[in-house]
């Protein structure tokens, strides 16, 4: 697996970015938010019941990573049109703030090494990858435990501080001085 100070993998992929069938496809690639920070987070399955709780609460907070010069990426296996359906079809994915890339030839799951041995689909791996393309900050958890998309934010405030931050460091709080 891929982890911090590795270059995250270069992709091309198709993302489902609303509703509306006319407008609901885009393609994005790892230029696309050149220069940004970059929140790429895979769940496992579209239609289940883990990951619209996770997905919803990452999208509820887009402006605050936008706030931070961070574009959020929900990403899975599953097709675009079956990101489309449940956008469509679940309440809380009908107003997303967030594209969700469609890893269809898990090529870029593949390159990072988060692929579920006997599922076949990425595991619930997050990755913050600054500006340059370096992955920052990587987490991986069961497939069964959601994550918390506050932490996630709190770990970007801190990346971005370049300072040594310590545990249960908030922003505004004092940064660690090396002696």
């Amino acid at each position: 697996m891929l982890t911090i100070g590795d270059k995250f993998p270069n992709y091309k992929l198709k993302a489902a970015v609303g509703t509306d069938i006319e407008s609901a496809f885009t393609e994005i690639e790892n230029t696309t938010y050149e220069g940004k920070w970059q929140l790429v987070f895979f769940y496992p399955k579209d239609f289940t019941f883990v990951c619209p709780t996770e997905i919803k609460a990452f999208s509820d907070l887009s402006d605050e990573f936008a706030d931070r010069d961070c574009q959020v990426l929900a990403a899975s296996t599953d097709t675009e049109f079956v990101h489309l359906a449940w956008r469509q079809h679940h309440e809380d994915l009908k107003d997303l703030q967030i594209p969700m890339l469609a890893d269809v030839k898990r090529e870029l799951s593949s390159a990072l090494g988060i692929l579920h041995p006997e599922e076949g689909v990425a595991t619930r791996a997050t990755f913050l990858v600054d500006p340059q393309g370096i992955i920052r900050h990587v987490s991986v958890t069961d497939m069964s435990v959601g994550r918390n998309p506050k932490e996630v934010l709190r770990i970007l405030d801190a990346l971005q501080t370049d300072e040594l931050c310590p545990c249960n460091w908030q922003p505004g709080d004092d940064v660690l001085k090396a002696a």
